[in-house]
């Protein structure tokens, strides 16, 4: 992802929904990003891995009429719009509008998107940038809301006789494992990739 100085900058909170305490980041990107753009930077700041599908779930303005953006199924699929196509400005005019965002639709995670507020950017500052948050991503494939509550409450009781497999399955699940600990998040350890190689990494047609 390219590191963007820009004349305005948006703030958006992500919360993951379902989960209590919250998991929730709060991020600072460029107004010319598109919601490709937007994608690889929560998938960055919330700590997922982008092994699974995603889609942004908006409503039309002035309208009740759905909207899906993401990644659509093939060349014909006309029902959702390519997320490198649409910028956030069009959606995202005003503070206060939000939108929908779900990962992985077997686990389905769903994180809502609020615009916080539209600001000039800050002089010598670099875009995209997370300022806040709280709690540790959920790990990879662990099953959902559900999931998740069983893995942290093995967690929480080193007794439990599922407590050294379910140790030993995180490491290849969680953002740097070191060990994985769900109450732990620090903005300052998030780092950003380029969403214009993730973009050719994942359409790119092989060699």
């Amino acid at each position: 992802m390219a590191l963007l100085r820009s004349s305005a900058v948006y703030q958006f909170k992500i919360t993951l929904e379902g989960i209590s305490p919250p998991v929730w980041r709060r991020i600072l990107v460029p107004e010319r990003y598109s919601f490709w753009d937007l994608h690889v930077t929560i998938q960055d700041s919330m700590g997922w891995l982008d092994y699974h599908l995603h889609a942004f779930e908006l409503t039309a303005l002035g309208s009740n009429k759905p909207i899906e953006v993401g990644i659509p199924g093939d060349e014909f699929d006309r029902s959702v719009i390519p997320g490198w196509k649409k910028g956030l400005n069009e959606y995202f005019v005003r503070p206060g509008i939000a939108a929908g965002y779900n990962y992985d639709f077997g686990d389905d995670w769903l994180h809502e998107v609020l615009l916080e507020q539209i600001s000039p950017q800050g002089k010598s500052m670099r875009y995209p940038k997370c300022i806040a948050g709280e709690r540790a991503c959920p790990p990879e494939d662990c099953g959902g809301v559900s999931g998740y509550s069983d893995l942290v409450r093995v967690l929480h009781s080193p007794k439990h006789k599922a407590y050294p497999s379910m140790v030993a399955w995180l490491k290849g699940h969680a953002k740097n494992y070191g060990p994985y600990d769900p109450d732990h998040f620090d903005p300052a350890s998030v780092r950003f990739s380029d969403s214009r190689k993730r973009w050719a990494k994942a359409f790119s047609e092989p060699g």
